[in-house]
């Protein structure tokens, strides 16, 4: 069963990663990956938020672990394509650019799961 909760997860979060990504994208025109880097953020902060949920609801972390925290939030962060698009900036010349988004992508992503949990 917990393949299928990965599973149904998964499929789940990589349909809210393109949605959202696409709305960010068209919403907010720039050279700066935003879609993908809003997207990611997010993610933390959902991954976060069920990890505090599967502590709190104990005898329903068989399914909310592979569902939500394995599934939906793997198939939501886009590691990936943050990085194919970090490597895309280097190479269009900007790299400052690049730095950027690696620097705050993983900054702010830490940030996020660390100040949540520790809130919790």
């Amino acid at each position: 069963m917990m393949y299928f909760y990965v599973f149904i997860g998964g499929g789940l979060g990589c349909l809210a990663r393109f949605s959202l990504t696409q709305f960010v994208s068209h919403l907010i025109k720039s050279s700066f990956p935003l879609g993908t880097f809003l997207t990611n953020m997010f993610a933390c902060l959902l991954l976060a938020l069920f990890v505090i949920g599967a502590r709190e609801y104990s005898d329903h972390s068989s399914w909310i672990q592979p569902l939500l925290i394995i599934g939906f939030c793997g198939g939501f962060s886009t590691f990936s394509a943050f990085s194919n698009e970090s490597v895309q900036l280097i190479d269009q010349g900007n790299v400052l650019l690049a730095a950027l988004n690696i620097f705050i992508s993983v900054a702010v992503g830490i940030a996020l799961i660390y100040f949540i949990k520790a809130k919790a």
